[in-house]
C-alpha cells in the first residue's frame, strides 16, 4: 500500500482533491454524478414493482424475468452505440441524448397498459441506461487530472448507490400514499425528472479539452472508426478489457440475481424480505463505492481490482458455504453491498486510461458492455445449472469463475493510475 500517499492525503484531507478542482470540473464532476443517481433510481424501479405486477397482471416469475433479461441486453448494446457516438458528436452531447432517452422510456412504462408494452418500453428504456455510464465515465475521466482521476470516477460511481436509495423511498412513499395499482405507474412516471437534468448539463457542462483538441487536430474523414479498437496494436488490450468487465459484471450477477433465492428457498431465510437488510447492502455498497475510489488511486488500478475481486469471491463463499441465522445475515448485507460494488468503482477511470482519446469511447463502450452482455448470461448458466448441482455450490462456482478471470485480465493489463491522456 501506497503509505506516502495515504499520509499526504490524511494531512490534507481527503477531499482536498476536490477542493481544488476548478468551476468547470467541478460542474462536470456533479453532472456526471447526478446523472448516474438518476439512472440508477429509474432503472431500480423495476425491481421493487415487480411483485406488484405478478399480483395485479398475473405475470408470471419467468415473464418478470424476462423483463430484467432484456434490459441488460439492451442496455449493453446502448453503451455500446454511446461510446461511438461520443468520439463522433462528443461526450456531454452523448450525455443529454441517453438522459433524455432512458427518462422518456420509463415514463412510457408507467403507461404500459400490459406485459408486451411493458417489455417494448422497458428494452427501449435499457439502450440509454446503459449509453449514460458510458457517456459520463468517459466525460469525468478526460476531464480530471490524472492523479485525482480514479477518486473523481470512482465518486461518480457512488452516485448508483444514492439512485438505487432515492428509489427504495420513493417506493415507500407512493405505496404509503396511494393503490398499488397506481402507485407503481406514479414511480415509473416520476422518471421524467431527469430530463430536466438535462437543461443544466446542456447550459454549464463543457466538452473536455483533451477531446475538443483531439477532434480540431483532426479532419473529420480522417477520424478512427470503430474499427481501430480491433486493430493489431490494439486488440489485445481490448479483449483482456473485455475479459476484466466480463468477470465483474458475470460474478455481480450471478450473487445479486441467485442469492436471494438461495437464501429464502434453501436456508429460510426471512431478513432478505425486509427494509432493513436492502438498507444494509445499499449503504455497504456506497461505502464500498467510496473506498475503492480512494484505493484505486493509492493503490493503483490493478491491486485494487484484485482486492476487491477477492474479497467478492470470499463473501460469495460465506453466503453459500456458512451457516448463518437471520441476525447474521442483517449484518453480512454491508460487506455484500461493499464488495460486489466497490469492485466497479475504478473501472470507468482504467478504461478510459487504456484507450487514446481518438478511440476512447468506442473503447471503453465496447469493452466494458460486451462485458455486461456476457455477464448477463450467467444468471442463466447458474439456473440451468442447478439442475445437476445444488444452487449455492452453482453460485459459487460461477461467481468464483468470474471473479478469477477478472484477476487474470487484471494481472495481464498494464497499470494506468496517474497516466496523462494524450490530446
Amino acid at each position: 500500500m501506497n503509505t506516502t500517499a495515504l499520509s499526504t492525503a490524511e494531512k490534507e484531507g481527503f477531499f482536498s482533491w476536490f477542493h481544488a478542482l476548478t468551476g468547470k470540473e467541478r460542474r462536470t464532476f456533479w453532472s456526471c454524478k447526478i446523472g448516474y443517481a438518476l439512472d440508477a433510481m429509474d432503472t431500480q424501479f423495476l425491481s421493487f414493482v415487480i411483485p406488484t405486477l405478478i399480483a395485479t397482471w398475473g405475470l408470471s416469475k419467468g415473464a418478470a424475468g424476462l423483463i430484467g433479461t432484456v434490459t441488460l441486453l439492451t442496455s449493453a448494446a446502448g453503451g455500446w452505440i454511446a461510446g461511438i457516438l461520443s468520439d463522433r458528436i462528443g461526450r456531454v452531447k452523448t450525455l443529454q441524448l441517453t438522459i433524455l432517452w432512458f427518462a422518456f422510456f420509463t415514463v412510457l412504462c408507467g403507461l404500459a397498459q400490459n406485459f408486451t408494452q411493458l417489455l417494448v418500453a422497458r428494452g427501449l428504456m435499457g439502450f440509454g441506461m446503459g449509453g449514460e455510464w458510458t457517456a459520463g465515465a468517459i466525460l469525468i475521466g478526460e476531464v480530471i487530472r490524472a492523479k485525482d482521476r480514479g477518486k473523481a470516477v470512482g465518486m461518480v460511481q457512488a452516485g448508483w448507490a444514492i439512485g438505487w436509495g432515492v428509489s427504495a423511498l420513493l417506493y415507500a412513499l407512493m405505496f404509503s400514499l396511494l393503490p398499488a395499482d397506481w402507485a407503481w405507474r406514479s414511480l415509473f412516471l416520476l422518471g421524467i425528472l431527469p430530463a430536466l437534468f438535462v437543461i443544466f448539463i446542456r447550459r454549464f457542462v463543457d466538452e473536455p479539452e483533451v477531446f475538443v483538441a483531439q477532434q480540431n487536430k483532426v479532419a473529420p474523414q480522417d477520424r478512427a472508426s470503430f474499427a481501430a479498437i480491433f486493430a493489431p496494436k490494439m486488440l489485445s488490450t481490448t479483449l483482456r478489457a473485455v475479459l476484466l468487465t466480463t468477470g465483474a459484471q458475470g460474478g455481480y450477477y450471478a450473487i445479486t440475481t441467485w442469492l436471494p433465492t438461495f437464501l429464502k428457498t434453501e436456508r429460510h431465510l426471512t431478513v432478505l424480505g425486509t427494509g432493513g437488510y436492502l438498507a444494509m447492502v445499499i449503504v455497504g455498497s456506497y461505502v464500498g463505492y467510496i473506498v475503492s475510489a480512494f484505493l484505486t488511486d493509492y493503490l493503483g488500478r490493478k491491486k485494487n481490482f484484485i482486492l476487491f475481486a477477492t474479497g467478492s469471491m470470499c463473501i460469495a463463499l460465506a453466503y453459500t458455504r456458512l451457516p448463518v441465522t437471520d441476525g447474521v445475515m442483517l449484518f453480512l448485507g454491508f460487506p455484500l453491498g461493499f464488495c460486489v460494488s466497490g469492485v466497479f468503482s475504478g473501472m470507468g477511470a482504467f478504461l478510459t486510461e487504456l484507450f487514446p482519446t481518438s478511440i476512447r469511447g468506442s473503447g471503453q463502450g465496447f469493452s466494458y458492455n460486451m462485458g455486461r452482455a456476457i455477464g448477463s448470461l450467467f444468471p442463466l448458466m447458474i439456473g440451468m445449472s442447478s439442475q445437476s448441482m445444488a444452487l449455492g455450490e452453482a453460485i459459487g462456482v460461477f461467481a468464483g469463475t468470474a471473479y478469477g478471470v477478472m484477476i487474470l485480465a487484471a494481472l495481464t493489463l498494464p497499470e494506468t493510475a496517474g497516466k496523462q491522456l494524450e490530446s
